[in-house]
């Protein structure tokens, strides 16, 4: 996310249709371990930082600075490492990747923004989408299959940046600003952990931050949207919503922050059960400040948090009421696809966990 100047403080709570709900949680009886503790291995260190990973086939991809990228089985931990040079010898910073059955996409954050599209058969990787802009800087992309995708970025003259493709890749257009909500003056996003777009099948859900926090619908994979508040904290260059995850089309969950406060946990993650429409404060007390990701663990119908940010890792098994921090070890970002293993990226490193 790019610094700009702010007019406003708190106005995440102007020109949305719903106004944000203050609304404590209270205590739920949940089905959930009772007590957990987390092993870290890393499996990988170098001298970049890696803010993307995604899943797809047996294999866990991450992205990261100078323009590296690269895969890991999950079975066997065997690491393959990569790098994309451009002809001028500038550096790309890879803050956002997709996987889908065929593909790898990679896409970077500043300007030029570049999409690169690699078969993962061989490796092949090929140049698909170039714009090169004043202020143009892409947050996150994700891909609903290996046709449909979808990047959003920081506004341009106006209007957040919306980038989609249907053909895989091969043309990209951005989202018309008529068709967009209203831009809000010094609102943008962040590209902390390719986490503020999230999709389950025709939905997909935008977080913003700066001097707004917002959540942008669509029920359509993009062609119509909607606008929600939330209750997190916004009007500072570095406020608002880091990452957002859905298990279905109702039950989301959210985290961020201030990062120059990361302490601060009082306005900084909430929960829905309506699509994003409204949302619920997660506790202060005992929950983490500022984090840059956040995740339902799978395999636990939605009632196990992870949040991982600079500060440390923490665990929820009562969807937010309750956390207990199991690290002080910091992370950008996280992914997993059973409810015992994962892998984590960060500063120089992507470590293999495990949670006990």
């Amino acid at each position: 996310m790019k610094k700009i100047l702010f007019f406003a403080l708190l106005s995440w709570t102007i020109s949305c249709k719903n106004e944000p709900k203050v609304i404590e949680l209270e205590a739920v009886q949940v089905d959930s371990r009772i007590d957990i503790a987390i092993e870290i291995n890393d499996i990988m260190t170098d001298t970049i930082r890696i803010r993307a990973l995604d899943y797809a086939n047996g294999d866990y991809w991450f992205s990261g600075s100078d323009g590296q990228y690269g895969r890991i089985e999950e079975a066997t931990g065997h690491i393959e490492k990569f790098k994309v040079t451009l002809k001028e010898d500038q550096s790309i910073e890879f803050r956002s990747i997709a996987t889908t059955e065929l593909y790898t996409y990679l896409l970077s954050a500043g300007n030029p923004a570049l999409i690169y599209k690699i078969a993962q058969s061989n490796n092949v990787v090929k140049l698909i989408y170039t714009e090169v802009e004043e202020g143009v800087f892409y947050d996150s992309m994700k891909f609903w299959n290996d046709q449909e995708g979808i990047a959003f970025g920081d506004p341009i003259e106006k209007c957040l940046s919306v980038l989609k493709t249907l053909d895989g890749g091969t043309t990209w257009k951005k989202v018309d600003c008529a068709h967009l909500p209203k831009f809000i003056e010094g609102e943008a996003a962040f590209a902390a952990s390719n986490s503020n777009i999230a999709i389950y099948k025709d939905h997909v859900w935008l977080a913003t931050g700066g001097a707004a926090a917002r959540i942008l619908h669509s029920t359509d994979r993009g062609s119509s949207w909607e606008e929600y508040a939330t209750p997190i904290v916004a009007g500072g260059v570095m406020t608002g919503i880091y990452a957002i995850d859905f298990i279905n089309e109702k039950r989301g969950v959210m985290i961020g922050g201030d990062w120059n406060k990361k302490a601060d946990n009082l306005h900084n993650k909430a929960i829905t059960s309506d699509g994003g429409k409204t949302w619920k404060l997660m506790d202060a007390k005992n929950g983490p400040g500022y984090c840059s990701d956040i995740i339902f663990i799978p395999e636990t119908d939605g009632k196990e948090l992870l949040a991982v940010g600079s500060e440390g890792i923490w665990w929820s098994g009562t969807e937010g009421v309750l956390w207990k921090k199991l690290t002080d070890i910091g992370f950008y970002t996280v992914r997993m696809v059973n409810s015992k293993e994962g892998y984590l990226a960060g500063r120089n490193k992507v470590s293999k966990f495990k949670l006990y």
